[in-house]
């Protein structure tokens, strides 16, 4: 979707999008004052449709005018991206006069709901099934320039948000650990980014058995993906790491038929990060941010890891397997001790569809937060109210360690069922060096989504790469 901004005097007819409060819009609320009288419904995303002269005009009811937010804003763009895709417009204005017009921030959260609506996964679609790409006009009275500003702001969010959608959406035969390195390195040659992969004879060089044990069960073998921005500052880095397990079949651990299917998207963490550093060199942040991408395909073979197995992290603490299907936590071990051993961050945050246990905790509407430092932890979950992608913050005592318990390695990956969540983020813990803030977002609840949202179709949600950006961008370089 392509989004411009004109003066609304500039308007010459023709199909419209009106976003609207709920009650009787009056003359002076509508392009030619054709809409005088029309009552709106006080639901939001209500959709009125009239005809006029031969051009559509839809009326988005934003609910009630006192209950206006970022994010009513945004499920209005939403809405109006349905309606445009359900009838397959390629250009259209949008007239928020009834609305009392867009400050510029508003205006950057309708149109960042424009553009996450619009996002469709069809490359696999014959063309006559693919919706085209539609250009809209955004017609405003004041603040143009301000406003145009922050409809790029918005652009470059959403683009990170979709790129990481995209992937998180291609199936397990094309994007696989190996053929993932050669997207990043195409997304970073495009981006400015510099892009370094560890393939497995390095990591075995460096003793990775966490993301190698892994990855030996798979034909294609892993890789560390290393990204970074260098910003303009001179301090520390924000170093994230995300989890791109590729598909996900549990290894000897298997998952029931009804829980394999959809294991493409458990690189979802991966993938935002993925779409952080898009948007991250797109917007020039002058924070230094480095992204790390631990990809894997957890596989059935002769060559798999088994339950019952010692293996030797890199950084020398062994883990006993319990569960193969714990593989996240293994591939982000080594991950999280690369991270500090190279870059000495100023914060470190994870993200992963870790657990079904989060899902249990917290269901799909927030996403875990487990974190050693109050201060990045408030400044994430303030993030995440923000671009109402919300955390909500899970304990993580030591005594849960008990828990991972093992009579004859330093710690089991994996146990019962009891504080599931809590398991995955206490075993990583133990890969945190006493100095480093550090945050664990467990998204598994949160990455997808089964029904169409009012921004968000069926599938990948993006979710974390607004929340990271909105962090991101108010850090001092």
């Amino acid at each position: 979707m392509k989004i411009s901004v004109s003066q609304r005097t500039k308007w010459r007819g023709g199909d419209c999008i009106v976003p609207a409060f709920g009650g009787t819009l009056g003359t002076q609320d509508s392009p030619g004052g054709n809409l005088a009288g029309l009552k709106v419904g006080e639901l939001g995303g209500d959709v009125t449709t009239l005809r006029s002269n031969g051009a559509l005009t839809a009326v988005i009811s934003m609910g009630a005018k006192g209950k206006r937010t970022a994010d009513t804003l945004r499920r209005a763009g939403g809405h109006a991206a349905k309606w445009l895709a359900a009838r397959k417009l390629t250009k259209v204005a949008v007239d928020p006069q009834a609305c009392g017009g867009f400050a510029p921030a508003e205006a950057e959260a309708f149109c960042e709901g424009l553009m996450l609506g619009a996002f469709r996964f069809e490359q696999y679609k014959s063309k006559s099934k693919r919706r085209p790409v539609a250009s809209v006009q955004l017609l405003v009275t004041g603040n143009a320039k301000a406003i145009t500003q922050c409809v790029r702001q918005a652009a470059m969010a959403s683009a990170g948000v979709n790129l990481c959608r995209e992937l998180s959406h291609q199936p397990p035969n094309v994007i696989n650990p190996v053929s993932l390195a050669k997207r990043a390195k195409a997304m970073c040659s495009s981006n400015g980014l510099k892009c370094t992969v560890l393939d497995e004879k390095q990591m075995a060089r460096l003793k990775m058995g966490g993301i190698l044990s892994v990855g030996k069960s798979s034909d294609t073998p892993p890789r560390l993906i290393v990204i970074k921005h260098a910003g303009k500052g001179k301090g520390k880095p924000v170093v994230l790491v995300g989890k791109a397990v590729t598909f996900d079949t549990g290894g000897y651990s298997i998952k029931p038929k009804d829980g394999i299917l959809g294991m493409k998207y458990d690189k979802c963490g991966g993938m935002a990060v993925m779409g952080v550093m898009q948007a991250v060199a797109a917007m020039k942040l002058p924070v230094p941010v480095i992204g790390i991408i631990s990809a894997a395909e957890n596989m059935i073979s002769g060559g798999a890891y088994r339950p019952d197995d010692i293996i030797t992290t890199m950084a020398g603490k062994t883990v006993e397997i319990v569960s193969t299907d714990a593989e996240g936590r293994m591939v982000l071990c080594d991950a999280m001790t690369y991270a500090q051993r190279q870059f000495k961050p100023r914060a470190m945050i994870d993200l992963a569809t870790l657990t079904g246990g989060v899902v249990i905790s917290l269901g799909h509407t927030r996403g875990g937060i487990f974190c050693n430092d109050p201060k990045l932890r408030d400044s994430l979950v303030d993030a995440g109210e923000r671009t109402f992608e919300r955390l909500w913050e899970l304990p993580m005592d030591d005594e849960y360690l008990e828990l991972l318990s093992s009579p004859d390695a330093d710690f089991k990956n994996s146990s019962t069922r009891e504080a599931h969540a809590i398991q995955g983020a206490i075993f990583l813990k133990q890969f945190v060096e006493p100095k480093t803030a550090w945050a664990h977002l467990d998204i598994a609840g949160v990455a997808t989504i089964d029904s169409a949202g009012a921004y968000c179709p069926q599938g990948a949600t993006g979710f974390g790469v607004r929340l990271l950006l909105d962090y991101l961008q108010r850090l001092r370089a």
